[in-house]
């Protein structure tokens, strides 16, 4: 029998950490205070800072406070909330320094580059000399050192309004007509007072590593990588990549569609028709003069072989087939060879750390015959594919096949850029094509979209669409799918020979109305919901496409991969000579 005693009123709450750790505080401690006394108590718990909390389900700062007894997780810097975090405090950091510097200078932060750094550009004056930077970062480390608080608050509309008009900050007073609540949170660092997208750390002490480096034209602010939360590597010279953020900036400015806001007003006005019809217009305009090269380069050294790698849903596929649709328009006849075809038998695949198959590693492939195969198709001679059947996770006997006079080998696969995958190959025969969305609109000047956010947005939608997976389902294999990306291509996209933006200036608010009642579904207390609340926080400041404006993308729209309606989703227009 279940025994029920009288307890004696208590005026203390306590908090139960992921580790069974229980500790008692007075109400309205803050998540900072419990935490730093768990980190006290077990000093090796963590592998990096702590940077906000987990609070019974949901993400919350390090200042919440707590009124009740509840369960709590650090998040660290180690992790994606962690650094985002880190990052958006450190920004914070650095337009109050700039300001205080040089009262009304404007700071945009437009793109983040691979080795851990944000590409910053002053706005309204020249750009800062290698003295005015130093100066800067002497004053951020100054306000980093006499530890800073960073408060919030909420202001009504028009007080937030106010600000930013009086500060003729457009791009904020822009996003604000989005805006269907009454109240907007601000933060406040010194005497500077701010919008920002997400959560902040309590105080400056919080940012101890980062690094100001002199670019072209701009600057970057260095800050610590996931993985490396203790130290800020080496930025290498990404020249390819720099070219394709320029290149988008410049329409961008042509298109005067500089971040959300200005989106927002074009949807709201419904002349988004004339942007969707220009944004695709530069989509095909680059594929054709990348297939107008690599029929120069056939005809002047000989390339029979394009290989074509990009991160998950950056739309490799539909760029593959307008390649080949444009190469055929130069009078090439393309040849996809799949490398999947390839794999080794299931048990020669390499096992991860994990001991389980590890599908995306390199020598998961026969490169012996991968390379064998490919020099002897490219010597015209005949050649019996492989199949890999699946099923059984054997390699068996495929089709024969033979290459005519000028057939170009289409080859797309994660590893395309990584010379590994084709050392037997001479390198004068092979194109190299890296795919993605490199760059997206801010919200702001000062607050980043991530491309990874709208790749993860374009497999929600095309998962649900085409592979009858949830969103909770995408999101859980998310963070596997980053590691593959960042083990397996990353490292390698400067190796190719030209970088294809599959980003659509239009397309958040094209996949708002797909993806909102995707992440809607997503059940609450599970470490996917804390995700799918901050993308529809983030979709929140987006203006969705009506169907009627939707119906203007082109069906063969790179879009339409994920959102379907794509008229080249069967379509197959080379075949091999058999």
């Amino acid at each position: 029998m279940t025994t029920i005693t009288r307890a004696q009123p208590r005026n203390t709450i306590r908090v139960t950490f992921d580790n069974d750790l229980v500790l008692e505080g007075p109400v309205g401690a803050t998540a900072e205070s419990f935490l730093k006394a768990a980190a006290d108590i077990t000093p090796d718990h963590y592998d990096s800072p702590i940077m906000g909390a987990i609070i019974d389900g949901r993400l919350r700062e390090l200042a919440y406070p707590l009124y009740r007894d509840a369960q709590i997780q650090p998040v660290l810097l180690s992790s994606s909330d962690g650094g985002r975090i880190y990052r958006r405090s450190l920004v914070m950091l650095l337009t109050t320094a700039v300001e205080e510097l040089w009262p009304g200078t404007k700071v945009a932060v437009s793109y983040a580059v691979p080795d851990g750094g944000f590409y910053c550009r002053v706005m309204n004056r020249d750009p800062l000399t290698k003295d005015e930077l130093a100066e800067l970062y002497s004053h951020m480390r100054h306000i980093v050192e006499q530890d800073e608080p960073i408060s919030k608050r909420l202001a009504s509309m028009e007080e937030a309004n106010a600000l930013f008009q009086a500060r003729e900050d457009h791009d904020k007073v822009r996003l604000l007509e989005q805006r269907t609540r009454d109240e907007l949170v601000l933060y406040r660092l010194r005497d500077r007072e701010d919008y920002y997208y997400g959560y902040m750390v309590p105080s400056t002490a919080y940012l101890q590593l980062f690094r100001l480096i002199v670019v072209d034209a701009g600057f970057i602010l260095q800050y610590p990588r996931k993985e490396t939360t203790g130290t800020l590597g080496n930025i290498a010279a990404y020249n390819k990549l720099t070219q394709v953020f320029q290149e988008a900036d410049h329409w961008l400015q042509r298109m005067g569609v500089e971040d959300i806001g200005r989106l927002n007003s074009i949807v709201r006005a419904d002349q988004v028709h004339e942007l969707i019809l220009v944004a695709e217009a530069l989509h095909e305009q680059r594929v054709a003069r990348i297939a107008s090269e690599i029929r120069r380069q056939h005809e002047d050294q000989g390339v029979r072989i394009v290989l074509i790698a990009g991160p998950s849903s950056s739309g490799k596929t539909t760029f593959s087939k307008r390649l080949a649709i444009q190469l055929l328009a130069n009078g090439l006849r393309p040849f996809t060879l799949e490398m999947d075809n390839y794999f080794v038998d299931r048990e020669l695949t390499p096992r991860d750390e994990s001991g389980d198959y590890d599908f995306e590693s390199l020598y998961a492939i026969n490169l012996k015959l991968f390379n064998e195969q490919l020099l002897q198709l490219i010597a015209g001679q005949e050649v019996q594919l492989p199949r890999f059947d699946f099923m059984t996770g054997q390699s068996v006997p495929g089709r024969i096949a033979r290459l005519n006079d000028g057939q170009i080998i289409i080859i797309e696969g994660i590893h395309g850029l990584n010379p590994a995958l084709v050392p037997d190959i001479p390198k004068e025969v092979i194109h190299r094509v890296y795919v993605s969305a490199l760059t997206q609109l801010n919200i702001d000047w000062h607050n980043r979209v991530p491309t990874t956010d709208v790749r993860l947005l374009r497999r929600i939608v095309r998962d649900a669409q085409h592979r009858g997976y949830n969103a909770a389902d995408t999101l859980k294999r998310w963070g596997s799918v980053r590691r593959g990306e960042k083990h397996n291509i990353f490292p390698f996209q400067e190796n190719a020979d030209v970088m294809f933006n599959s980003a659509l200036t239009y397309e958040l608010a094209a996949l708002r109305p797909m993806a909102e009642p995707l992440l809607l579904q997503v059940r609450f207390g599970t470490p996917e919901h804390i995700e799918a609340n901050r993308l529809l926080s983030f979709l929140n400041w987006v203006q969705p496409l009506t169907q009627a404006q939707m119906d203007h993308i082109p069906d063969t729209s790179l879009l339409r991969e994920f959102i379907g309606g794509s008229s080249l989703q069967d379509y197959h227009p080379y075949r091999p000579a058999e």
